[in-house]
């Protein structure tokens, strides 16, 4: 069975299993593609005898029954593999775990098949992947280019199609620059969200284990399956409501000032950002501009401040007794922490809950934030003349996100057409605040498909593979965590009581018409004039009516402002659906203005009431 131009993405993955493709077959053609690796993607390859049980295990099982079933996915080197050396980076540190860390365990449960251990910046110090005693790992695209790190080999491997995904990890970047640089998809969780049991550590507190792929249907069938509390992970967090779900439109995203932009003299990048700008317009958003600054300054603490003793921290037993065995630049970042105090930790500390406060304030009016993946790229000889200095800069717009504690999806944005960087792709990246995960993966696919791009460095089509679905339903533990509200009067969009629910993140799904089964009144007294709709048997009619996606954590507030004789119930629509509403008492009516005939609260207003 010939298998060479079988795409790894899951819906054809899914398709050729379920037309009677063997998983022997497909893991066969994925250890075949993966030892061809010249761009030192791998540390460690499997053999076909170390999957034999997981393979018999598939081979017993219904692939309907497992979500990633057969699915060739690669695990950065820094994430344990039961039975596997997990080097980090560093052959002097290796161990051979014999558990597999948590989150590999729940795609494997789910029929994911690892097919290899692969290559990082050493110990996940750097977001160029040239720091690696096993070799610089070259671009999918011109290997003479760096890949981005330091998960630098998770994602060159799905970029040539070897694996359908990869896991990789996420400090200060390192799951979107590799993704922006290789044209993926590159998921960067909200902390906690997976979990971090049988990881090596970068720096813990801000470490997220991160997801590459080619599509974000793709990611988030991963996330769908790895977001799994871990009570042995101190630092896991259990999933929680998303909130109103952005992503349809219309939306409002946040962009840097031009002067806080910098695209590092590259000359193809500033004319890539403008369009992904224009693309997303066309989506439904609107642009409003943020000052960045208080993000930069944020930034500058991970590796200018003392959180650069969270490395230390890290290896510190391998590190002050060989130090000789640490790659440099890695080796000098890291024992650089030694010359910060505890009471340099604690300022650094007080000044970034500063910095979370003010930059807080930008989330009342923006749906999410969007920058440059990272600005510019540069060849593997510059990255290894100058390290330090280009590889801060590529973490000009990555650095301050888990600091804030933020989510953030990077995708690909087309590619660079001058410059010493032409034919490369380039990527912008939506984040927004945690938990956003889905919404950000759902706008990033209308985003991707709203171009004309293949799957990594492949010949498939994005076109060819199914978009990621818009129910609001949420995937897993994944949930929105909102109600949907019916309003017919004073909470419209633009009347005076329309800021109680805007005020709650309440967010507009769309004008409706209720069943024609109401009567609909103007009630007597109050401040604010207020409508009233009653339901009846007969002589009923329709009402102009908005629905509105309120924050579960606020909806409760909401209700208990509403004065009788109004309340929330159920009201019937004219497509027959239910949805809460307002609802008036009978009592109420004493007095009131039959307004049915109007069957507009708006038309009522305009008629001088």
């Amino acid at each position: 069975m010939n298998l060479e131009n079988l795409s790894f993405d899951l819906s054809s993955l899914r398709a050729a299993y379920a037309a009677g493709t063997p998983v022997r077959a497909v893991i066969a053609e994925a250890l075949r593609r993966c030892a061809g690796d010249d761009r030192h993607v791998f540390i460690r390859r499997l053999e076909p005898g170390e999957l034999e049980p997981c393979l018999q295990a598939l081979e017993a099982a219904d692939p309907a029954s497992l979500p990633l079933y057969g699915v060739p996915f690669a695990i950065k080197d820094n994430i344990d593999l039961a039975g596997i050396p997990t080097t980090a980076g560093c052959p002097e540190f290796a161990y051979t775990p014999e558990r597999s860390a948590f989150v590999v365990q729940q795609l494997m449960a789910a029929g994911a098949v690892p097919v290899g251990k692969t290559n990082l910046d050493q110990f996940a110090t750097g977001l160029n992947g040239t720091r690696s005693p096993y070799g610089p790992c070259g671009n999918a695209f011109r290997p003479e280019f760096i890949s981005g790190g330091s998960s630098a080999g998770s994602a060159v491997s799905v970029a040539l199609g070897w694996a359908s995904f990869s896991l990789g990890t996420d400090t200060a970047g390192s799951g979107r620059v590799p993704a922006s640089f290789n044209n993926l998809v590159g998921l960067k969780p909200t902390l906690g969200l997976l979990s971090a049991s049988g990881v090596v550590p970068a720096c813990r507190t801000v470490d997220t284990v991160s997801v590459f792929a080619g599509t974000a249907a793709d990611a988030q069938a991963v996330l769908a399956v790895a977001a799994v509390h871990d009570p042995a992970d101190a630092y896991s967090r259990a999933a929680r409501p998303f909130g109103p779900d952005f992503s349809a439109g219309p939306f409002r995203f946040g962009v840097p000032r031009a002067q806080d932009l910098n695209f590092f003299d590259n000359p193809a990048a500033p004319q890539l950002f403008a369009q992904a700008v224009r693309r997303l317009e066309s989506l439904g958003g609107v642009a409003v501009e943020v000052d960045l600054q208080p993000f930069l300054e944020a930034a500058r603490l991970l590796y200018d401040g003392p959180w650069v003793a969270e490395r230390h921290a890290a290896i510190r037993d391998f590190i002050d007794a060989r130090p000789e065995a640490v790659f440099e630049p890695v080796r000098t970042i890291i024992q650089g922490a030694q010359r910060y105090s505890a009471t340099d930790a604690f300022v650094a500390r007080y000044r970034l809950q500063a910095l979370q406060q003010v930059c807080q304030a930008v989330w009342q009016d923006i749906d999410c934030l969007v920058t440059p993946t990272a600005g510019t790229t540069f060849r593997i000889a510059a990255m290894q003349a100058d390290p330090i200095r280009l590889n801060g800069q590529l973490g000009y717009y990555t650095n301050f996100m888990n600091l804030l504690d933020y989510s953030a999806v990077a995708v690909p944005a087309g590619f660079q057409d001058s410059g010493d960087a032409c034919g490369l792709p380039w990527g912008i990246t939506l984040a927004a605040p945690a938990f956003r995960d889905l919404p950000l993966l759902r706008l990033a696919d209308r985003f991707h498909r709203a171009q004309t791009l293949r799957l990594g460095a492949t010949d498939v089509a994005l076109e060819s593979t199914p978009a990621l679905a818009p129910a609001p339903s949420g995937a897993g533990a994944l949930q929105p965590g909102t109600v949907r509200v019916a309003v017919c009067g004073a909470h419209l969009s633009g009347l005076p009581l329309n800021g109680q629910l805007t005020q709650r993140g309440a967010r507009l799904l769309g004008a409706v018409k209720s069943a024609p089964e109401y009567r609909f009144y103007a009630l007597a007294g109050g401040p604010v004039k207020r409508p009233g709709m009653v339901r009846v048997a007969e002589g009923g009619g329709a009402v102009d009516m908005e629905v509105w996606e309120v924050p579960a954590e606020h909806f409760g507030s909401f209700v208990d402002g509403i004065p009788s004789p109004l309340g929330i119930g159920k009201v019937k629509l004219a497509d027959g659906s239910w949805v809460s509403g307002f609802v008036c008492e009978a009592a109420g009516l004493e007095g009131a203005t039959d307004i049915t005939h109007l069957g507009s609260w708006r038309s009522w207003l305009a008629a001088g009431a």
